[in-house]
């Protein structure tokens, strides 16, 4: 598990939503609190956020976005791409990181160990907070009509008053169906 973040993505209707909460730690100190770990890729379409060392996790971003951009967007296919090349290849075995990854069809989580996980529900999440923001988008999705977004916000909110690791400054990115 990696520590100093919370991604969650939550869909809802013809929505998806991701978010992610700022905190960047270095051992047991925060180095910075506003951070942005989820953003939009292949012009707003996708949705991508990361948990794990930042310059891991860019240099796979990147590698993502040209794989997407490289099979038109085809979210499954730039996935299993990008984590073939990340287990095979020498210097990008060594990365630490995870990543989830939408678009309006699906939600995926991709791991160095060769994952390329859908998940069996509408809410996926990964870094420290997740088990606490998973909880809390369940339990949203069960008893209330709130949409994907608010869903995500406040699970990571709640995740930020229980994990030491994740704060409340959240970066939160909405993809709507027609």
């Amino acid at each position: 598990m990696f520590k100093g973040t919370t991604i969650i993505c939550v869909r809802r209707g013809d929505e998806v939503a991701m978010a992610g909460d700022g905190q960047v730690t270095l051992e047991h100190q925060i180095i910075k609190n506003g951070a942005k770990k989820v953003r939009r890729l292949v012009g707003g379409n996708v949705l991508a956020g990361f948990a794990g060392s930042t310059a891991d996790a860019m240099t796979l971003l990147e590698r993502f976005e040209r794989y997407l951009e490289g099979h038109s967007g085809n979210l499954m296919r730039a996935a299993v791409d990008l984590v073939k090349e990340w287990r095979t290849d020498k210097a990008l075995r060594r990365l630490e990181a995870m990543m989830l990854v939408a678009d309006l069809r699906q939600t995926l989580l991709l791991s160095g160990a060769g994952d390329v996980l859908e998940p069996d529900s509408d809410v996926a999440s990964i870094g420290s907070g997740s088990g606490f923001a998973l909880a809390a988008a369940k339990a949203f999705i069960e008893v209330s009509d709130m949409g994907a977004g608010e869903i995500a916000k406040r699970s990571l909110q709640i995740a930020s008053e229980l994990c030491i690791y994740t704060n409340d400054i959240i970066t939160l990115e909405v993809i709507k169906g027609e």
